[in-house]
């Protein structure tokens, strides 16, 4: 499956399955023109146009942006700090929610950001969430059931660990539901995210974008490492083996459900290091477009005496 050895689920949601056909990539209406990123990232934009038929070749998973390494590493230390002071606004605000989605290839770097990135902050504040292999209740249920149950309320900010994407994934390329069933599903999707936008949650995704040299390097290291082995499978070599059938259905993915509402980010993570400032970065940047403040005290305090 497309996910860390870690934490990896067995099968999604699934439906009777139908036979299995080759498919082609999505075919609704999507703009192939090209548009500027406004990120300011130099030469590959982070965030793709909204609408825009994507091409993953198109995006290199060994950019760095030309950022020195050690300058980027005492960067992103440095701004764990002010993502501390945003976070705790947030949640004294009470009034938003931020919503981080995680996706990526096996040794994708999942973890690793959960690590670098959120490590530092208040766990009173952070909802983390994976997803497993339904069980039979969730079975019952329709596909997004379990994870809006999962969805931060305000105040917090959740992370979801793999998400309701894997739903027209891993579905999609094990042929565990018929096309008609994982194609509708990127309108439902939209319409999901759409709603939580306009609840109040601030949806952050993002793509952590490997090469396939990279991801066997990776495996590699786990299996000569006995404190690593463990996040190996033997089954991530099937998985390996359809990475092609996986980037058109990534491609496909964030084409459909890339909205202003629910952006996905493109993040090269070949460098661990460039990886955690982009994120970093990106989390920032959210958290002050959202007017965060500090609530009014409480009137009366100035009378408030503390006994001995």
């Amino acid at each position: 499956m497309t996910h860390d050895k870690a934490d990896k689920p067995d099968h999604p949601q699934k439906v009777e399955k139908s036979e299995k056909k080759t498919e082609k990539s999505d075919d609704l209406q999507i703009s192939d023109k090209a548009e500027k990123s406004e990120n300011p990232l130099p030469e590959q934009p982070l965030r793709p146009a909204p609408r825009t038929k994507i091409h993953l070749a198109d995006y290199a998973p060994d950019y760095t942006g030309g950022l020195n390494k050690k300058k980027t590493i005492e960067d992103t230390e440095n701004m764990h700090d002010r993502l501390g002071i945003l976070q705790e606004m947030l949640y004294a605000q009470k009034k938003q929610s931020v919503l981080v989605v995680l996706q990526a290839m096996d040794a994708g770097g999942k973890d690793g950001v959960l690590r670098k990135v959120f490590t530092n902050l208040n766990p009173a504040g952070i909802h983390i969430s994976s997803f497993k292999a339904p069980s039979e209740e969730e079975l019952a249920h329709d596909f997004l059931w379990r994870i809006h149950k999962q969805v931060p309320p305000k105040g917090y900010i959740g992370v979801f660990n793999r998400s309701h994407y894997e739903d027209v994934l891993v579905v999609r390329v094990n042929n565990i539901v018929p096309p008609d069933v994982w194609r509708k599903r990127y309108a439902h999707i939209n319409a999901f995210e759409q709603l939580l936008a306009d609840s109040g949650t601030r949806i952050l995704k993002f793509f952590l974008h490997i090469s396939k040299e990279e991801q066997k390097e990776r495996f590699m290291d786990r299996l000569q490492d006995p404190n690593e082995q463990w996040k190996f499978s033997a089954g991530d070599i099937p998985v390996r083996e359809k990475w092609v059938d996986y980037m058109q259905a990534y491609e496909d993915m964030i084409s459909q459900c890339n909205t202003e509402a629910a952006p996905w980010h493109i993040v090269p993570a070949n460098h661990k290091w460039y990886r955690n400032y982009v994120i970093t970065r990106t989390l920032i940047e959210t958290l002050e477009s959202m007017n965060l403040s500090y609530p009014p005290a409480e009137k009366g305090l100035e009378d408030i005496k503390i006994p001995d």
